[in-house]
């Protein structure tokens, strides 16, 4: 009895599935795409049918015009596995975060809740940059610690510049490592005492604290060291208010889910 030829799909998803995210694959450079991407025959395929790409972001850390100043036919290639896909058979694959071997056994040996210093290198409205100590020079980045906004402080700012500048010292919780993008996720707020945790004001409580900010649909009242409330223009009442200014209020709602304070005024 003539045993049923095997499903070409099932020995597809087979081969995808020998390739999961994060593993380190090694191949050779089969050709170009149109839009400049590398094929990679991965060690192990078929010869006639290369499954590895590499996208022209992922190729390397470096400025190119096209895709053959970096790589060569027949190059020996080291990528890591950034996903598959099994419609198009391909196993999608990042050179890049391989390139920098010294950074690549960096982030590797960085874990989750590690506790990282580090000088701040770069300050932007999308983010922080911190030169961590030990960490070796990063190919395109100021340093290899990143926090982003929301991890700066609980207090609200208007620019990260608020809370840090470049060259102060900082101490950070690692929230995870990211090999696409070459950096080490950073947050100092982890470290700091979540100001919710000390609010001792309640629903129907009057307090009084500053105007910490004035916007289009009302203003934000600090009521606890950094817990911040915000009363409606519509409750106002057309009263002109100004940042700095000390506010009476009664505490509305809080939502300790979502983090928001409800407050009206209560003179």
């Amino acid at each position: 009895m003539t045993e049923p030829a095997p499903d070409p799909l099932e020995r597809l998803r087979e081969r995808l599935a020998a390739c999961p995210d994060g593993e380190v694959r090694t191949g050779t450079v089969a050709g170009f795409g149109e839009r400049g991407d590398v094929l990679v025959q991965l060690d192990g395929d078929d010869p006639s049918a290369p499954t590895g790409c590499i996208p022209r972001h992922l190729l390397s850390w470096a400025v190119f015009e096209d895709p053959s100043e970096v790589v060569s036919l027949g190059q020996r290639i080291t990528a890591e596995v950034f996903g598959v896909n099994e419609r198009s058979g391909q196993v999608t694959l990042s050179a890049k975060a391989c390139e920098d071997e010294a950074l690549y056994r960096y982030l590797r040996s960085t874990r989750r809740g590690d506790l990282v210093t580090g000088t701040v290198a770069a300050v932007h409205n999308f983010g922080v940059f911190v030169r961590l100590d030990g960490e070796p020079a990063h190919p395109a980045y100021p340093g290899t610690g990143f926090v982003r906004v929301p991890d700066l402080t609980w207090s609200r700012i208007d620019h990260p510049e608020d809370v840090v500048r470049p060259g102060r010292r900082v101490t950070g919780e690692v929230l995870g490592t990211d090999t696409y993008q070459g950096e080490v996720v950073v947050s100092l707020r982890a470290l700091q005492e979540d100001p919710w945790d000390g609010l001792a004001a309640g629903t129907g409580d009057v307090v009084t604290g500053p105007v910490t900010k004035v916007i289009p649909f009302g203003v934000f009242v600090r009521v606890g060291e950094a817990a911040e409330g915000l009363v409606h223009e519509s409750d106002l009442g057309g009263r002109a208010v100004r940042e700095g200014q000390e506010l009476m209020v009664t505490i509305v709602e809080i939502d300790r889910v979502l983090r928001r304070i409800r407050l009206a005024p209560a003179d």
